[in-house]
C-alpha cells in the first residue's frame, strides 16, 4: 500500500513538471518556436480549432515561424487568431501561408518572461508540496489504520520528502535554464 502512494505521488509530481515544461515553451524568448502557437484557438467553422491541427507550423529561420493552412479559407481566421493573442506578433499573409516574424526581445521584455517563468515555477513547486503533503496524510491514515508500522511511517515520509526535494531541484534547473535562455541576447 505504502508503495502505490509513493508511485502516485511521483507521478503526479511528474506531471506538474510537464505542464511547466509546456508553459515554459510557449514563453517567448526572441527565437522562433512552434510552441510559441500551442495556445492559440482559432474560430473556423462555428468551432474552436488548435492552431496546429489546422495548419503545418515551421520554423525555417532562426527568427520566422511559418504557418501553411491545409485549408486557404482559412487563412483569415488564423491570422484572426494570432493577433488577438497576447503573443505581440504580426502575421503577413501571403494568400498561400502566413509568415510571423520573430522580433528581437527588449530589455525590459526580457525581465518580465523572467518574472513570468519565476511566477510559474513557483506554482510548480508549490503543486510538487501539495502532492507531498498528500502523501503524508495518505501514509498517516494508513498508520492510524494499523497497516503500516510507525518506524515505516518515518521511513515513508522520509523518501517522500526526499522525492519532493529532487523534484523541487529539477524545477530549479529547469528555472535557471529558461532564465538564461530569455536572458541570452
Amino acid at each position: 500500500m505504502a508503495d502505490e502512494t509513493y508511485e502516485m505521488a511521483e507521478m503526479e509530481m511528474d506531471d506538474a513538471i510537464a505542464a511547466l515544461k509546456r508553459s515554459f515553451g510557449g514563453l517567448r524568448t526572441g527565437r522562433a518556436s512552434t510552441h510559441l502557437l500551442d495556445s492559440i484557438q482559432v474560430s473556423f467553422y462555428g468551432g474552436l480549432s488548435p492552431l496546429n491541427q489546422m495548419a503545418t507550423v515551421s520554423t525555417p529561420e532562426p527568427r520566422l515561424i511559418v504557418i501553411q493552412p491545409w485549408d486557404k479559407s482559412s487563412l483569415a481566421a488564423i491570422e484572426k487568431a494570432i493577433l488577438a493573442s497576447d503573443l505581440g506578433l504580426n502575421p503577413s499573409n501571403d494568400g498561400n501561408v502566413i509568415r510571423l516574424p520573430v522580433p528581437q526581445l527588449t530589455e525590459e521584455r526580457r525581465r518580465e518572461l523572467v518574472k513570468v517563468a519565476h511566477k510559474e515555477a513557483e506554482q510548480c513547486r508549490v503543486e510538487v508540496r501539495r502532492h507531498r503533503r498528500e502523501a503524508n496524510d495518505a501514509y498517516k491514515k494508513q498508520e492510524k489504520a494499523k497497516e503500516i508500522a510507525e518506524d515505516q511511517l518515518h521511513a515513508c515520509t522520509q523518501a517522500i520528502q526526499g522525492l519532493t526535494d529532487r523534484k523541487i531541484k529539477e524545477i530549479d534547473t529547469l528555472l535557471a535554464a529558461k532564465e538564461e535562455e530569455i536572458l541570452t541576447v
